[in-house]
């Protein structure tokens, strides 16, 4: 009895530490163009803020975001630095930040440290080939900052590569183009957990970008 108790709870914290969905983007060639982009977008100096115009704004998505991330990740300040991380992060590159937080609710279920079967790290589960490729050997994908950089830059460029598919673009980050699961688990994610519509449009990427 002990035994099969023991291995209950091994088989657990493997299901814990190892995401069931979590895939990997596979290495590919890039021209000089994309890569020298890539590397730009990564260089950028970091904020503390959202990419909000408006203070009301902001605040009011802050507060509902907090509410429904809260029993995934309890800890109040830890909520909403990652939240507003998230948010610049993800509308500095051209991504909506709710989408953004569909995926990593599949890639990583919010695990800060989390890391697949095939290496891929952190809360959006970036694989340490996109390191050598367009960072330095200083970049640490368990930071908060670095991983939801790294993913968000990563999947603009999947997005720009498969010129506005979203569902090709997420196959691609997941490693798993062409089939429909894994893009019909973020989508559905983003459109059940975290899909939010704001009362004005309050956010500018491409002012965002240029800050």
């Amino acid at each position: 009895m002990k035994t099969l108790t023991h291995i209950s709870l091994l088989l657990a914290a493997l299901f814990l530490t190892f995401p069931a969905q979590a895939g990997g983007q596979r290495e590919e060639a890039m021209s000089a163009n994309v890569r020298s982009s890539l590397q730009r977008g990564l260089a950028d100096t970091a904020v503390t803020r959202t990419a909000f115009r408006q203070a009301a704004d902001e605040t009011a998505w802050l507060n509902e975001m907090s509410r429904r991330l809260a029993k995934r990740m309890p800890d109040a300040s830890e909520r909403m630095e990652f939240l507003t991380t998230l948010h610049w992060e993800a509308s500095r590159a051209g991504v909506d930040p709710q989408l953004m937080l569909g995926l990593i609710q599949v890639e990583s279920g919010f695990r800060k440290y989390a890391v697949s079967p095939v290496g891929a790290r952190g809360y959006t589960q970036v694989m340490p080939f996109w390191v050598k490729a367009i960072g330095n050997p200083d970049h640490n994908l368990f930071q908060l900052r670095t991983n939801l950089r790294y993913g968000a830059l990563i999947l603009r460029h999947y997005i720009d590569i498969e010129r506005g598919d979203l569902f090709r673009a997420l196959g691609r980050f997941n490693g798993s183009l062409g089939r429909p699961e894994y893009p019909n688990l973020v989508v559905g994610a983003w459109k059940r957990h975290w899909d939010y519509q704001p009362s004005t449009k309050s956010a500018d990427t491409a002012s965002a970008s240029r800050s």
